[in-house]
Order: C-alpha cells, then sequence, then structure tokens
C-alpha cells in the first residue's frame, strides 16, 4: 500500500508484525486511521494511528486500562508508541451492534438489553480519573449549533440568549450535583462490537478516548437517541425504564435524560454541520433530521423550556418541521 502513514513499518515490524497483510478500515468523524493486520496463520490485530497534534493516544491507552481494571470489555494493547500516535490492539471483529442489528432486526432487544444491562454495570463503579463533565464543557458543547449550524443557514441568532438559556435549563440538574459515573460519550450502535454470534454475547467497547466524570444519563442519550441509527420510541422508552429499574437513579431522572438529550443533539447537529463545512466530509449530513426530531421530542420536556423559548425565537418554524432543513 502507497498511502501509509510515515512510520507505519518501523512501528509494525517492532510490535512483531512486520510480515501481516495491512486492510484499511473505515474511519470515524477524526484524524484517526485504522487497519486490520492479519498474519498467515490467521491471527488478527487492529492499528490505531492517531497523528500528534491532531490526535494524542494517550486519553484512548488510560480510558482503556481503567475499562478494564473495572470490568468492561475495552481491547487489550499489544503495543503503542504514544510519541507518534501508534497503538495497537486487540482486534473485536466486524460485528458492530449496527451491522449486526441491520441483518438481524429481530435481535433489537436483546442487543440493547445487553447494552443497557453494561451501563448499569459501569454505573456501579467509582467514577475513573477523568476530567469533569461540567457546565462549561456543556456550553462549549451546546454552542457548536449556533457557531456552526446558524451560520450555515444564514440565520443571525440571539448567541448570548442561548447560553442564557442553556444555564436555566442545566443549573437544576448540575447544582443538585447527583452521584456521579464514568462516561464513555459516544456509547452507541457503531461503537458497540458483538463479540460473539448472539445478541446477548459480550460487548466490546471502542472510540471512548474522550471519557469524562458526569451524568449517568448521558451514554443512555447516546444509546437510544443514537445519530446513527433509528431507535423506536418504544424501544427507548423500554431499555430507559430497563435503565431506571436496575439503578439508583432518582425522580429527576428522566428530567435530567431529557436536558442532556437536548444539549447532547444540539451539539452533535454543529458537529456534523462542521465536519460537512470545514472538514469536507458531507455525509454526517443525511442524519441530522433523526438528530433534530430526537431534539424536539427532548424540547418539549418542561426541563428545556428555557431553550425552546430560545428556539421558537431563533430558528424558523419551517427549518424545524423539516429536520434542519438542507445544508449545501
Amino acid at each position: 500500500m502507497s498511502d501509509l502513514p510515515q512510520g507505519f513499518h518501523e512501528f509494525v515490524a517492532k510490535a512483531g508484525w512486520e510480515n501481516a497483510a495491512v486492510e484499511p478500515i473505515p474511519g470515524d468523524a477524526s484524524f484517526r486511521r485504522y487497519f486490520r493486520l492479519r498474519r498467515q496463520s490467521g491471527e488478527t490485530a487492529m492499528l490505531m494511528h492517531a497523528p500528534p497534534p491532531h490526535e494524542d493516544p494517550v486519553p484512548f491507552l488510560d480510558v482503556a486500562a481503567w475499562l478494564r481494571k473495572h470490568g468492561q470489555r475495552a481491547p487489550q494493547i499489544l503495543s503503542e508508541d504514544k510519541a507518534q500516535g501508534w497503538v495497537l490492539t486487540e482486534d473485536f471483529g466486524n460485528d458492530r451492534m449496527r451491522e449486526w442489528l441491520d441483518a438481524r432486526p429481530q435481535d433489537e432487544v436483546l442487543a440493547y438489553e445487553a447494552a443497557i444491562d453494561a451501563l448499569v454495570a459501569l454505573h456501579r463503579e467509582p467514577a475513573g480519573p477523568f476530567p469533569p463533565y461540567d457546565m462549561a464543557v456543556y456550553q462549549r458543547e451546546a454552542g457548536l449549533l449556533t457557531e456552526w449550524y446558524c451560520p450555515a443557514k444564514s440565520l443571525q441568532v440571539d448567541e448570548a440568549g442561548y447560553t442564557a438559556a442553556w444555564d436555566e435549563a442545566l443549573a437544576p440538574m448540575v447544582n443538585r450535583a447527583p452521584q456521579p459515573v464514568t462516561v464513555l460519550r459516544d456509547y452507541h450502535a457503531e461503537n458497540i462490537m458483538l463479540l460473539g454470534a448472539k445478541p446477548t454475547a459480550p460487548q466490546g467497547l471502542i472510540d471512548f478516548q474522550d471519557a469524562l466524570v458526569g451524568h449517568r444519563a448521558y451514554d443512555l442519550v447516546s444509546l437510544l437517541q443514537d445519530a446513527r441509527r433509528d431507535v423506536s420510541l418504544e424501544l427507548e422508552e423500554a431499555m430507559l425504564a430497563r435503565y431506571i429499574a436496575a439503578s439508583d437513579a432518582d425522580q429527576h431522572f428522566r428530567a435530567d435524560y431529557a436536558r442532556l438529550g437536548a444539549q447532547r443533539n444540539a451539539k452533535i447537529v454543529g458537529i456534523f454541520t462542521r465536519l460537512a463545512k470545514r472538514d469536507g466530509k458531507p455525509k454526517y449530513l443525511s442524519m441530522i433530521p433523526r438528530v433534530w426530531a430526537a431534539m424536539e421530542r427532548d424540547l418539549a420536556h418542561p426541563a428545556l423550556a428555557p431553550v425552546a423559548k430560545w428556539f421558537d425565537a431563533n430558528i424558523p418554524d419551517e427549518l424545524r418541521k423539516s429536520g434542519g432543513g438542507t445544508i449545501a
């Protein structure tokens, strides 16, 4: 292959995989690149290149070690070069939850139940040694909508009012300070690997390097209001009820779920717009209507009244009804 990153052959040789076949793997919405290495014996490993200065593999390595220590199925690290951004890991295979369910829709409930139960187990562990998911982070993320989406639609909006609305909506949750947990932040059907030939098999985790310490509802939102696949309202409610029944979620939990749903979905609309406008990755634009629809449902909760009022005043009704409208 002629387009391998600089330093590829040196790292692979040092790791003991120099004669392995190389298979590029489609990447995510980042600068990271992935390759499957395959020995003649059939043994495989996954190679991640997270090149500085755009990427840093250290958080991935740290979070992976913490997750494994606390009973979660993060990949084993086989070799690493932090300075050059190389990490060789155990290969979890090709069975992402999304593709598994595309081919076997009858397994949907079982697969989601297993994903919910894995979150319950994670949340019974003490929160990891990661930065806090605090108001500053919530505001910075929610602000991606006014930073990227609104200019892309030529909308002149009240940015100060937007920040104030989020402060008002999120403050009751932040000030209450519920027991924090490790938040993986992108816990959804494309980042959950099924490690056996059935939906209840152990589920491997990937793409967790941005983990923070925050609210237990956040990863539920990631899973049940998935930007990348449709989750029915009936399944969302059933899985939310399953989590609540199995955890010590308090009477504020559903309101907080709506708060974090609206915040996350506003962030994703901004990120997907940025990926298209800045990074030349327009494929994410087709997902915005799904994200927008989930955000509208969240905004209907009374806890989001200040933010819903801002949307009413600043985002034209025809754009909202069309799922955010088309972005050229």
